[in-house]
């Protein structure tokens, strides 16, 4: 394996990681993790906390390195070119 290689797959594995955990802290409604912690900072304007904002551009940045990463692996190790050895 190369280091490129490597470097992409601890990528998806943290980026996998980091989705499951920060998509299961969103709250559904108004009930969660994000609101117990930050329940006195809410925006008036819209409604949602300045934590849950923060969480849901942390839970796209995952999203997207999962995405490229996987993307990346593909090109890389095409279907059924893994060799063992």
């Amino acid at each position: 394996m190369t280091p490129l290689v490597i470097v992409f797959l601890v990528l998806l594995f943290l980026s996998g990681i980091g989705l499951i955990i920060f998509i299961l802290m969103h709250s559904g409604k108004g009930t969660g993790i994000s609101d117990a912690i930050a329940s006195s900072m809410y925006s008036t304007q819209t409604g949602t906390s300045i934590i849950e904002k923060n969480l849901d551009r942390i839970t796209i940045i995952c999203a997207i390195v999962f995405l490229v990463s996987l993307l990346v692996l593909m090109v890389i190790y095409p279907h059924g070119t893994i060799n063992t050895n």
